[in-house]
């Protein structure tokens, strides 16, 4: 069964509300000061939209740390950033060229985990490490190892559809433990079906045929016969559900 967990989501629209919150400002007063309208500001920390380098240059004139909203660093790291380093998220770049990265001392105890969009696979569904990274989210690594995870065979892949509610909803991340193949599969699974990824909840029936359960009651279950068995590649174990709480 997925289990819900907390992981720490490095994001620019995040940093942005972190800094508002520091400087014990409202989001009105926040929108006032970069001259724009709250709906905006409300858009921005929400990760709706992203701001213009206008907007940023009216918070930095305004006393605002935008260094930290952009980099995920304070000032006083940059100056040492040489002897320290930094971690920046693989996929480079966001939308508006900015670079999204956080210091190797906020890092200290987590573990970086990929995430990938199971829908926006170019390749053969197989090598997850082939696709774009859409994504980092940083977990302690003291609760993936009580969860019994090994970072190095962990990944995570956006829900798509909603054939799987509602266990999982669309939009919503899961962890993969792609160390948790089994041969003979009994739960929830990212799955390898003729080129396809999907995630199916497995169930193994006599003679040795599987069931591909969608927890949708509106999808009808998928029986896949013995013979065909071989044709279904099991990709890993889902093991961690993130995503809101309606």
């Amino acid at each position: 069964m997925c289990q819900n967990f907390f992981g720490v989501l490095v994001t620019f629209h995040e940093r942005l509300r972190a800094e508002r919150l520091r400087l014990q400002l409202s989001q009105e007063r926040f929108a006032q000061l970069a001259g724009v309208s709250n709906r905006s500001q409300a858009n921005y920390e929400n990760g709706d939209r992203k701001p213009q380098v206008d907007y940023l240059e009216a918070l930095e004139a305004a006393g605002v740390d935008t260094f930290f909203v952009v980099t995920g660093r304070r000032q006083a790291e940059a100056s040492d950033e040489a002897g320290s380093g930094t971690v920046q998220d693989p996929q480079g770049p966001d939308t508006c060229g900015l670079v999204s990265g956080i210091s190797t001392a906020d890092t200290s105890g987590l573990c970086a985990l990929p995430m990938y969009d199971i829908e926006a696979a170019a390749g053969d569904g197989r090598a997850l490490e082939a696709e774009e990274i859409e994504t980092t989210l940083y977990f302690p690594s003291e609760q993936l190892a009580a969860q019994g995870l090994d970072p190095d065979h962990v990944v995570g892949v956006k829900v798509r559809g909603d054939s799987m509610e509602t266990t999982l909803t669309d939009g919503d991340w899961v962890l993969v433990d792609r160390k948790d193949r089994p041969d003979r599969p009994e739960g929830v699974f990212l799955l390898l079906v003729e080129g396809e990824r999907r995630i199916k909840r497995v169930q193994r029936v006599a003679g040795g045929a599987w069931v591909l359960i969608s927890d949708n009651s509106h999808y009808q279950a998928e029986m896949i016969p013995p013979e065909k068995v071989g044709n279904v590649v099991v990709l890993g174990r889902c093991v961690v559900r993130i995503g809101r709480i309606s």
